[in-house]
């Protein structure tokens, strides 16, 4: 009750205050007044409620674009960045034809294996530690240079027989142009290029004979005839490495070990790590290559000593 007398009192206070504003007596007409000059102040209010509104909105629609314009920069910058990115990428192959990594690879293999065999075979057919060193040394040199000859023939060859086939191929691009140039579009198009596009590269590769040798012998013999691997690297690379894979199982001997077992214990363990390293070098798995290596330089090792072992026993 007193609640609703003091909002009333609160009300006509208000009305009246509201028609001394407008000019009116509220005596006269409050009632109007009041509803006159509400009207006003709520028009009022109103105004300045959307006005508010209006420039909440611009606020909400300046901010908006502001973020937008600033997505669109962090859009730029980030496509400038990944643009700079792609610029920048690129990747570096190993050479792979330098004919260095097979021989390597062969030759260290080959001398671990072919000299362990060795010294199993003499070490379980009985034979003193010296006898063991002088055939352990022998199997070193002989396997070397052995390895390194046929190394050196085998790339000259190779790489003879290319140079003959690139000299067929240069002769056939100079007397018969036309019918060279269909082949390569023939190649081409079985490549997946289109019949028209292939035509067109093949006439405009022909226009530079010694691209389009290259190209032909790329494409027919599946070599680079610029890029053959050296005779001297892969004689070399095969020497040095079978000499040092022969060594390793002969190290216990020569520092005065005459147990066998040191000298197949070392060959395993260096059995182990080269092939976990050449895996590596290739991408695979360290353990796969370790493993495959030590199977089959165990396998070798044990048949050779079983056979020493069956002729000292035969012969006694």
């Amino acid at each position: 009750m007193l609640w609703t007398w003091g909002d009333t009192a609160l009300r006509r206070r208000f009305s009246a205050r509201l028609c001394w504003d407008a000019g009116q007596d509220p005596a006269v007409s409050s009632q109007g007044c009041m509803h006159e000059a509400a009207r006003e102040r709520i028009g009022t209010r109103r105004g300045c409620e959307d006005r508010v509104d209006m420039a909440s909105a611009e606020g909400q629609q300046g901010q908006q674009g502001q973020h937008s314009q600033h997505g669109q920069q962090s859009t730029g910058s980030v496509g400038l960045k990944q643009a700079a990115r792609g610029e920048a990428h690129g990747h570096r192959h190993r050479d792979v034809s330098g004919g260095w990594l097979r021989p390597a690879v062969f030759g260290a293999m080959d001398g671990l294996v072919t000299n362990v065999s060795l010294i199993a075979g003499v070490g379980g057919g009985g034979a003193q530690r010296h006898f063991i060193v002088l055939t352990g040394l022998a199997g070193l040199s002989a396997g070397a240079f052995s390895m390194a000859a046929g190394e050196y023939v085998s790339v000259s060859s190779q790489n003879e027989l290319v140079a003959a086939e690139v000299s067929k191929e240069r002769y056939e691009l100079e007397h018969n142009p036309e019918a060279e140039r269909r082949e390569l579009a023939a190649v081409l198009r079985g490549q997946g290029v289109e019949p028209d596009l292939a035509d067109q590269v093949a006439r405009q590769v022909s226009t530079k004979p010694e691209q389009a040798l290259r190209m032909h012998v790329r494409e027919e013999l599946g070599v680079d005839h610029h890029e053959l691997p050296s005779p001297v690297v892969a004689a070399a690379a095969s020497l040095v490495t079978f000499a040092v894979g022969a060594l390793i199982p002969l190290l216990p001997y020569l520092v005065g070990f005459t147990s066998l077992v040191a000298a197949l214990i070392l060959a395993g363990l260096a059995a182990v790590v080269g092939g976990g390293l050449v895996a590596r070098l290739t991408d695979r798995p360290f353990w796969r290559g370790a493993l495959r290596q030590l199977l089959l330089a165990a396998a070798a090792a044990g048949l050779t000593y079983a056979i020493g072992r069956g002729f000292h026993a035969a012969v006694g």
